[in-house]
């Protein structure tokens, strides 16, 4: 039953966002059923991004900690459905900026694609690191 809501929630929210094919960049103002369903995916989906996140920049890119992703610092870039309406293999396209969890610093910016079914199932389809930040000295 558990899995079921969820599936339906994630699909949900990402039924929404395919109505829109472009990012808006003004910050929302105020609450909305849109940003609740947005912000219920992120936190769902949080630990396989980090997961993901934490095998490329652990320990290649960073050594002293893990990268952390906060879920108000995912940007949905990019949702569809992978086989035709009303199906339920859905990707959804993020850009990330994974931070070091102390002190909130950007450690880089990443590309990352996951295609999610019923089940459900997440996998990452797609991941492309765009930039590394220098991360300041103690």
């Amino acid at each position: 039953m558990k899995k079921m809501l969820i599936a339906f929630m994630i699909s949900l929210v990402l039924i929404t966002y395919f109505q829109t094919t472009f990012v808006s960049s003004a910050k929302p103002a105020q609450d909305s059923e849109e940003l609740r369903l947005q912000d219920m995916l992120m936190n769902m989906l949080t630990p396989y991004i980090e997961k993901d996140l934490r095998g490329y920049y652990y320990p290649n890119v960073v050594k002293d900690f893990s990268p952390i992703v906060a879920p108000w610092k995912i940007q949905v870039i990019e949702t569809k459905r992978v086989n035709s309406f009303r199906g339920f293999i859905l990707q959804i396209t993020f850009e990330i900026e994974p931070t070091d969890g102390g002190h909130w610093v950007p450690i880089g910016k990443d590309r990352m694609t996951y295609e999610i079914s019923s089940g459900p199932k997440v996998k990452l389809v797609n991941h492309t690191h765009l930039k590394t930040y220098q991360y300041p000295p103690e």
